[in-house]
Parts: C-alpha cells; structure tokens; sequence
C-alpha cells in the first residue's frame, strides 16, 4: 500500500457486503496506524506506515466471516475499549439505550445479570465512581475477560465477578437490576449474518423457542433481589415490549416504561419494585 487511502480503499473492497464495511476498513486502519478516521480523510495522501502483512491477516481473517472485533482483540463502547474474544458477545452501540436508563437511576448498588465482557456493569461502574456492582454470568470464561476489562477501567476493586446461573448463586438486594439476556427467537436466529451465528456464543443471543423464557426467568426473581423503589431494566428486541411488559406487570411491577433507541425501535422495558 503505498498511502492511506489507498489501503483504506482495499478495506473497503474487502469488506463489501459487511455490515458497515466503510466504519471497519476505518477502523483497520487507526489499529494499525494510530489515525482517527478523521485524520485518516485529512491525510489520506500520506504513506501507509502500517505492517503490511498485519493488514493481510486482518483481511484474511475477516474473509471466513470473523467479526473485526474478534480480530482486533477488542470493541469500542461509549468511548471505551472492552476486550473481545470468540467467548463473549461484542459490545453493541444499541445497548447505550439501557445504559442510559441505568444512569438515569443513580443506582449506589446494582446487579448486571448475563454480564458477558463487562458492558454494561463496568460502563456504569466508570461513569457513576459512588457505585457498586455485582456482575453475573453462567460463563466462567467471560468473567475471565470482564475482569480484564474491570482492570483496564481502573473498577475492578467496585464490581463482584460471580458465576451463577441468573439468580441462582446471587445474594442481596440491589437498587437496580440490568440485564441485556439472550432474546432472538429460534426462527429469527436462524436467519442471522454468519459473523454472529458462526463466531458469537449462541448462549448469549438466543434461548430458542420464542426467544422469552431468560425474561420470564429474570422478572420472576428479580422481586427478591431489589429494595422497595428499586428499578429493573432489561435490553429487548424491537417487536418485544409488548410481550416483555405484559411480563412485568403479572410479577407485580409498577411505572413500567418502554424505551426506544436512536433508531425510534423499542429497546428498552423497565418496571419499579414497590
């Protein structure tokens, strides 16, 4: 490659009929070269001072359909990188929609249930420094890697890392319970990129059947684990707030809320514990 762009331009054609193949072939190229995309458009012109056999790998890992941030080793999140292996979910951007509810709740003790690389817990534990957090996950291996991403955030002494099934090894109750479980019907999955149902664990995307039953899990026993007042916020997919919150208000749930994401589609159900 003799200059940026014209590297960023074989991304590209590499990358065609990614999902955002413009974003990963940026993306490629600040790992390798340290520029923004922004300094990659300003100096376009300049010479390609990445390794160039670093950059085939990439390109020959991505072509089997592996997603970028398993090549890459790790995921931006709200301006944050979290580490990323075949072990775990990557960080999506429609998750912010639950982050921000969870924000909006002050919570001084929460519960992220189904915690994968660290998300949401260690999102919230690095924008709110008063807060404490439990976060669970049935896989031991990705609470290997939510506890390197605890370190790298500088939160690991403010989160406990604790492998159980949902509630099955959690004790206490919490101001906030958050949780982004697997939601994609058998159907659905069934129709899914092979970037995802090729590479990402299937555990973490999908109970099969009509996709409910971790929600049917999680509303019935959050009641125990939260104070009076205490909130429960769970990530939903777009056609699933009526069914998810007819859920909630059988448990016994009040002010339960729906909200959207960026794209105007229902992301998010909440519900208060009285």
């Amino acid at each position: 490659m003799r200059d940026v762009h014209s590297a960023y331009v074989n991304a590209v054609k590499e990358f065609a009929g990614a999902y955002e193949a413009g974003r990963e072939a940026a993306l490629v190229i600040e790992h390798l070269t340290g520029l923004s995309r922004a300094q990659q458009s300003l100096r376009g012109s300049d010479a390609f001072e990445g390794d160039p056999a670093r950059l085939e790998a990439i390109l020959t890992a991505r072509r089997t359909r592996q997603p970028l941030s398993q090549i890459l080793g790790y995921a931006p999140f709200r301006d944050r990188l979290f580490r990323v292996t075949p072990d775990v979910l990557t960080p999506r951007a429609d998750t912010e929609t639950l982050l921000d509810a969870a924000l909006a709740a002050s919570p001084r003790s929460f519960l992220d249930l189904g915690t994968g690389p660290g998300t949401l817990a260690l999102t919230v534990l690095a924008e709110l420094p008063d807060a404490q957090g439990v976060a669970s996950d049935t896989s031991r291996a990705a609470l290997d890697i939510a506890a390197v991403n605890a370190d790298a955030l500088g939160v690991a002494a403010r989160v406990t890392l604790i492998e159980s099934d949902w509630f099955d090894d959690i004790e206490g109750t919490f101001d906030l319970i958050i949780s982004n479980p697997p939601y994609v019907d058998a159907a659905t999955y069934a129709t899914l990129a092979p970037e995802i149902t090729r590479w990402e664990p299937r555990i973490a995307l999908s109970p099969g059947g009509d996709g409910l039953d971790a929600y049917r899990i999680i509303i019935a026993g959050a009641p125990a684990h939260l104070r009076p007042g205490g909130h429960l916020m769970v990530e939903i997919g777009f056609d699933q707030a009526a069914a998810v919150s007819a859920l909630f208000k059988e448990a016994g749930f009040q002010d339960i809320s729906v909200l959207a994401d960026l794209n105007g589609k229902s992301r998010v159900v909440g519900g208060i514990w009285r």
